[in-house]
């Protein structure tokens, strides 16, 4: 198998597109309508754009850097690379891995195990897919010196993963940190899989447990089991808001445990946990979403209050798990409602967050969210928007591939 490895890849790529659809590389497809026939998707401009600026290559200011929005970028590759059987995805996967791993397999950069942060184990996930395609003994390797940490990762009393904060499980560290966790274990320790999937259904319970929000159905972005933090309720220990984005890893990370590769075989009880949450959160954000947009609130338990917006991340990541879902039969949608809400935002998220020139932009992510400090309203609604943000460009390409599926 052959791989572009050269910087030059994205222009033998785009190169390449236009010889083969007819399509000159400065027509542009439609923003804001449904693609034209013959006209290049959106998830393959967006990633090429991301490509072109040099984001979600491994380097962060110049330098190597494990990151987990590269490694989200990365399965956003993954997945383009699955559709079309283009190596040039894989290309681009392996040059962002290579910045941070040795030619033995070593993780350089500046991880460590011992700050057991669940969000640098993302990019294992990339390690273990590019493996299975390449079989090149370095990324089995740098996945297990990721992998391995799981092994001393501490818990809280209930036996909820740390996302290093101590003693508080984030929704954000399902995605992050779960996925790399199976993958590794299904492929290279499979005499593991069924312990390392009990682990898993625990998490994604100990989650609901505390985080589920009666009110609204929905997930707040945390707990704290010790019930010290100042925004940990004094009864669940679950942080005050459901923000989008911490939802929107959860969301992913469900789809994506229950579809291929990820298959957990439904005789497992894991299966059933994250198919019961499946099923119960899809219609909850549904039922959620703002009326006249179609697309979600920035912070989701406080919809139209003063300073709160629509906000682009969660938003796609809700589309990517709604349409995923959907197409995979794990969750029904006979009446048509939930692919009718996915459709709904997706367009909007492209009539009004994506900005067309000689690349593609996207507006409207909130740069950061976190639970290191008050947590409160105030703090979500006071963190500045980016464009082209990767944790908001990343979600993007995979729910554009999703809704192009629907279109053809």
């Amino acid at each position: 198998m052959r791989y572009i490895s050269s910087p030059g890849g994205i222009t033998l790529f785009t190169l390449t597109c236009s010889l083969l659809s007819g399509v000159p590389l400065a027509s542009a497809t439609p923003v804001g309508t449904a693609a034209a026939a013959g006209a290049r998707p959106i998830s393959v401009r967006m990633a090429e754009s991301i490509v072109a600026r040099g984001e979600g290559m491994g380097l962060k200011a110049g330098k190597p850097k494990i990151n987990y929005e590269h490694g989200t970028f990365q399965s956003a590759l993954w997945n383009l690379y699955t559709e079309t059987k283009n190596e040039t995805y894989l290309s681009w996967i392996a040059q962002g891995l290579d910045r941070v791993i040795t030619a033995d397999g070593g993780v350089i950069d500046d991880f460590d195990l011992e700050a057991y942060a669940l969000d640098d184990v993302r990019v294992g996930a990339s390690m273990v897919n590019l493996w299975s395609v390449n079989k090149v003994e370095k990324y089995k390797s740098a996945a297990g010196v990721l992998a391995a940490q799981f092994k001393t990762q501490p818990r809280t009393k209930e036996g909820a993963f740390w996302h290093k904060q101590v003693r508080t499980q984030w929704l954000d560290g399902i995605y992050m940190g779960y996925i790399t966790y199976a993958l590794y274990a299904s492929t290279f320790e499979p005499t593991t899989t069924d312990k390392v999937f009990t682990d898993i259904g625990k998490q994604f319970s100990l989650a609901w447990e505390h985080c589920h929000d009666a009110k609204n159905g929905l997930l707040r972005h945390g707990w704290d089991s010790s019930k010290k933090m100042k925004w940990a309720d004094p009864t669940t220990g679950a942080s005050p808001e459901v923000w989008s984005r911490g939802l929107g890893w959860h969301v992913m990370a469900l789809a994506d445990f229950l579809t291929p590769p990820l298959v957990i075989p439904s005789s497992h009880a894991t299966y059933k946990i994250l198919l019961t949450q499946v099923k119960a959160i899809i219609p909850a954000l549904v039922a959620n979403a703002d009326p006249k947009t179609g697309a979600w609130w920035l912070v989701m338990s406080q919809p139209g209050k003063k300073g709160n917006y629509i906000e682009t991340s969660g938003t796609a990541m809700f589309i990517y798990g709604m349409l995923k879902s959907v197409r995979l039969g794990v969750v029904d949608d006979k009446d048509g409602k939930i692919v009718a809400s996915a459709v709904k935002a997706y367009e909007y998220l492209v009539r009004t967050q994506l900005v067309q020139g000689a690349q593609l932009d996207l507006k409207g992510t909130v740069s950061v969210g976190s639970l290191k400090g008050d947590g409160d309203y105030a703090y979500y609604i006071g963190v500045e928007t980016a464009l082209n943000d990767l944790k908001g460009t990343a979600p993007f390409v995979m729910a554009s591939l999703e809704y192009e599926k629907l279109k053809k």
